[in-house]
Formats: C-alpha cells, structure tokens, sequence
C-alpha cells in the first residue's frame, strides 16, 4: 500500500480512531491531574520522510520524543513529538509545580521524566488502543524511551528502520487543553511508522482496503 494514495475515506477512519483515541486520553488525563482536559486531534497528515524534519522545525530543532514499539500483529513504531517549550507546559500541568523543569540536573528532573513518560502511556496507549478495538488487531506500546535531542538525531533512527520499506509517515497531530488554564493548550504529534503490512491490515480490517 502506497500511504501516498490513501483515500479521504481511509484518512477520515484515521482521524475517527484518533479522536476517539484522544477522548480516551483525555479522560484517563483527567483522572490523573484531577482537572478537566480537553483532546482533540485537529487534523492527519500523510508526509513523505523528507518533509517530517520540517513539520517538527528542522533537523536542527530541540525536541522532546517519547518513542513506543508497537508490538502484537501490526508491528511498527509510534513517537510522541514535543517542543521542549510544550513538553515543559505539559510536564507543570501535570506535577501543578510550575517550578519544575525536564533539564534541572535536580532530583526534580526524574519527576519530570516520570510525568512526561505517564503522559505518554496514555496518549500512544489510548490511541492504540482505539485502533485495537476497531480493528480487532492486538496492538500493544512497549515502555516509554525519552529523548531530549535534535530533531535530526532523533528521528533519523526510526525514519532508517522502516525507509527500507516505505517512504511515508502518518503524522497524528494532538492540541491537548486544560480548561482552567489561560494558555492555549499544549500541542504535540504522534508520528506513526507502521510497516506497509500492518496499515494494509488495519484497513482490510476496516473494510475499506478497495477504496481509492
């Protein structure tokens, strides 16, 4: 399957998943910080790897990445893409300390990590697990690995293991917003590596493989 040539049909399954996935999220979110979170996925976008460097500001741009393996039958990779800025947004949200920080060399910075390591269980878990239950494929995220780096050096891996494949990433963008805070909310994308076998089982799955 040529991810260049999904329909809006299949793309418009894509975006259901996800919000639901991020509804999910949003209330396993709310749960943990006791505060009323709004998820919303605004949009899905099919890019070629040449353009993925772009869409997180360059190969040069500091980013915070929390990398899942997707085991089970659709084997692949997810990453949770971050701003440093709004990868420490999310962190305060979630501790309610506004003084902490992902790059104190502090005890303070393992808090950091840990939070932002459980925010990204339920964001890569709630979305898988949304496209598990309507496709009846298991999927299933590994542990968290956290990587504050250029964007060059951190994806470069991932985007090698699967080029030998397929050309395309799917990139999931999130907004994720606390109603109490005067901010605009915290914005992050879900990269998307699946193996061409596990997307083309997904939408057989789904039933709507012939469309084109």
């Amino acid at each position: 399957m040529n991810y260049e040539q999904l329909s809006l049909i299949q793309l418009d399954a894509l975006k259901e998943i996800g919000n639901i996935g991020a509804g999910n999220a949003a209330t396993s979110m709310s749960k943990l910080i006791q505060k009323k979170v709004d998820m919303v996925v605004p949009s899905i976008d099919i890019v070629a790897f040449d353009e993925v460097m772009d869409l997180v500001g360059g190969a040069d741009n500091l980013i915070v990445s929390i990398l899942f393996e997707i085991q089970g039958d659709a084997p692949g990779m997810v990453y949770l893409l971050f701003s440093a800025e709004e990868a420490e947004s999310l962190v305060k949200q979630m501790t309610r300390n506004n003084a902490i920080s992902l790059f104190s060399a502090e005890k303070d910075n393992e808090i950091a990590f840990s939070a932002l390591g459980e925010a990204g269980n339920i964001l890569a878990g709630s979305y898988l697990s949304a496209l598990s239950d309507f496709t009846n494929i298991n999927m299933q995220p590994s542990v968290p690995h956290i990587s504050i780096d250029m964007a060059g050096a951190i994806l470069t891996v991932g985007l090698l293991q699967v080029s030998e494949v397929t050309d395309y990433a799917i990139i999931i963008n999130t907004k994720i917003n606390d109603e109490a805070a005067n901010h605009q909310g915290v914005n992050g994308q879900l990269l998307l590596l699946p193996s061409p076998e596990s997307f083309a089982n997904i939408f057989e799955a789904l039933g709507i493989q012939d469309y084109a």
